[in-house]
């Protein structure tokens, strides 16, 4: 399915040679999927704040909280075929509710180019904290932009 959501949506940016290491990092704190008709259709994960998270940084530096009072929303998909019933915002709420519960403010990065995904954060009521430029490689930057759950 992840090969599925890279071809058409372009996601994730660079296409992971070992997608289960991508799936889960050494950061994650909890993941979960969706299934339709018993197949997964959609993921997300929760991770710790890392040194490459630009929206922890951000977030801190707008409230004052440290950036260990975060946690990162991750690696949301849903398979296309499943796409228009509500999935990707109840994997968000799973995730945001998580967080909470964790006494952590949920926060995430997305590349400037996927509007859909930026669309949907949106309309779950996130707000936009900056766009920046990152450095994914020497030679890839990547525009993101980052983005903290309402207070």
């Amino acid at each position: 399915m992840l090969a599925e959501v890279h071809e058409r949506d372009g996601y994730p940016l660079n296409r992971p040679d070992r997608p289960a290491e991508w799936l889960t990092p050494p950061s994650l704190v909890a993941a979960w999927v969706v299934e339709l008709d018993g197949r997964i259709a959609g993921h997300v994960g929760l991770s710790r704040s890392g040194a490459d998270d630009a929206a922890p940084g951000l977030w801190s530096a707008r409230t004052g909280a440290g950036v260990d009072e975060t946690a990162v929303v991750s690696r949301l998909f849903v398979a296309p075929s499943a796409r228009g019933r509500g999935f990707g915002a109840l994997l968000m709420a799973q995730a945001v509710a998580e967080a909470r519960r964790r006494g952590l403010h949920p926060v995430l990065d997305v590349v400037a180019s996927d509007t859909a995904a930026a669309a949907l954060y949106e309309r779950l009521g996130w707000q936009l904290l900056d766009t920046v430029e990152q450095r994914w490689s020497a030679d890839q930057t990547v525009t993101v932009r980052c983005y903290a759950a309402a207070p």
